[in-house]
């Protein structure tokens, strides 16, 4: 046991460096502004991606005019079939906010080519990819906000409104946060209404501490982990353990009359044990109020165990 002992290593004192702690921020910092550059060259390969994915949809949706209903299979169809390949990310209703970017900026890629000296790609070009290399090669990025800020904007339905928050957005530099939180408090139309604009603009300008994004945030991104078909990296395991560290203000959320019994508990249903994530009791209506985590989709598996609780705790 001795000789075990005198293998392991020292603790290091620690000692004075002069001039670490410059070095440790400034290559922490050329860290964190790599991460950014990777996210935004991510989001404008998706967006422009996306854009063209819209495009598609609409003139498929052209071609087959003659039935109303022509656009709906083809959505529910082309939804299905991408999910199956692609993942999550392709689902119903992300195909028609890309279908809605296209028909909100229908000449945006053309226009930038235009710009950029270059010509204009004809109404079939031979491949994707040169659509790809035209639209990020421009002069003058097309898409210069990420995705996430284009789905946002796609919910202002005054052109105008959209207009200028997109301007905006692009002037300031604002985050998704900045962003969603000025359209929440009707900036457009207050800067509209006020005498001072140039003021309330630099205002608006200013960004509040709840409005920044870490690096890690926007690498995280839900958009961009579908886009790359990588998974995020929470578990159930982590979801349940923040929901517990956060259990005052969990209960409120749900309301007054909840009461937690426990995590992980033990259920005995027929001759085999369980474990419910998150159990609770509702003190008004006097049952048990079982919660259990996924984070996948939900399918008839889980349906089916879900009901197994569900007769239990009705028993009880």
């Amino acid at each position: 046991m001795r000789r075990l002992r005198d293998k392991q290593p020292k603790s290091l004192k620690p000692i004075a460096l002069n001039g670490y702690d410059e070095l440790l921020t400034d290559v922490a910092r050329v860290i964190e502004d790599a991460r950014r550059l990777a996210a935004r060259a991510v989001n404008t390969v998706m967006t422009t991606t996306y854009w063209l994915v819209g495009r598609r949809i609409v003139e498929q949706e052209q071609h087959g005019a003659a039935r109303a209903d022509y656009g709906q299979v083809i959505m529910e169809r082309l939804s299905r079939d991408l999910q199956a390949r692609f993942g999550r990310g392709f689902g119903r209703r992300n195909l028609f906010q890309m279908r809605a970017f296209y028909l909100a900026y229908p000449e945006i890629l053309r226009a930038s080519a235009v710009q950029s000296g270059t010509t204009p790609y004809p109404e079939k070009v031979r491949t994707s990819s040169a659509q790809l290399t035209l639209s990020t090669d421009a002069e003058g990025q097309p898409f210069p906000l990420p995705w996430s800020h284009y789905v946002r904007l796609l919910a202002v339905r005054s052109q105008e409104a959209r207009r200028f928050y997109e301007a905006e957005a692009v002037r300031g530099g604002w985050t998704i946060r900045q962003l969603d939180r000025q359209i929440q408090s009707q900036f457009f139309e207050r800067t509209t209404l006020s005498r001072n604009k140039a003021m309330l603009l630099r205002k608006g300008a200013q960004q509040q501490a709840s409005d920044a994004v870490t690096p890690d945030e926007e690498i995280k991104d839900p958009f961009v982990l579908e886009f790359l078909a990588l998974k995020d990296e929470y578990s159930e395991s982590d979801l349940e353990a923040a929901l517990v560290t956060k259990l005052e203000a969990f209960l409120l959320e749900l309301g007054g009359e909840f009461t937690f019994v426990g995590r992980q508990r033990r259920l005995r249903i027929g001759g085999e044990w369980y474990r419910v994530d998150l159990l609770f009791f509702h003190r008004r209506l006097r049952c048990l109020v079982i919660i259990d985590l996924k984070l996948g989709e939900f399918t008839h598996a889980v349906s089916g165990q879900m009901h197994l609780y569900l007769n239990y705790a009705q028993e009880r």
